[in-house]
């Protein structure tokens, strides 16, 4: 089982802003990996990566398959590609659509309880429906660390009332409280 910790962000609708305040305030010698699980189509453009590198002071990009993980730095699910963490590494997946999404927060979360263990870490954002919530189960169940965006604080309240009802999380937060966590 892996020493480091890994950190596992899945959003959906209003996450692009949320996750954007999140990254911002982060420190720069922040030594844990984030792997950032966005819904989007199979057609979008793929820019959150970008966006994210531009708006907080680690570096972003979308995932590459087998790319190895290093320490403070953000990868971002590829449109049309679930994202898996393997030991050490990234795995992209164009299994079939899970909660209607591919890629969805669920495999993600799944395969990083069940690599990391309790060096996992899964964060709910804004969001619709209960994608992440199965997921985030697993990782709590294996000893990880839960985390939820108050859903007063979301701009869409679905995704963290759902984790809330489901899974008892270690923090429940506002996202600029997040990084000081």
């Amino acid at each position: 089982m892996p020493t480091e910790q890994i950190i596992c962000i899945g959003a959906s609708s209003g996450g692009i802003e949320t996750l954007r305040t999140l990254v911002t305030g982060l420190p720069a010698d922040f030594s844990a990996s984030i792997i950032v699980v966005l819904h989007t189509s199979a057609e979008s453009p793929g820019i959150l990566g970008a966006i994210l590198d531009r708006s907080g002071p680690l570096p972003a990009a979308n995932a590459v398959n087998r790319e190895h993980i290093q320490p403070g730095r953000i990868y971002v699910a590829p449109p049309d590609y679930h994202t898996l963490v393997e030991p050490g590494t990234i795995r992209l997946m164009r299994g079939p659509k899970e909660n209607r999404f591919r890629p969805a927060i669920d495999p993600l979360f799944r395969s990083a309880a069940s690599v990391y263990g309790p060096m996992a870490v899964g964060v709910i954002l804004s969001g619709n429906l209960d994608d992440g919530t199965a997921g985030l189960r697993a990782i709590k169940q294996l000893g990880g660390t839960t985390i939820v965006q108050d859903p007063e604080d979301a701009l869409f309240s679905s995704m963290p009332r759902s984790a809330l009802e489901h899974v008892r999380v270690d923090y429940c937060l506002p996202v600029a409280e997040m990084p000081v966590c």
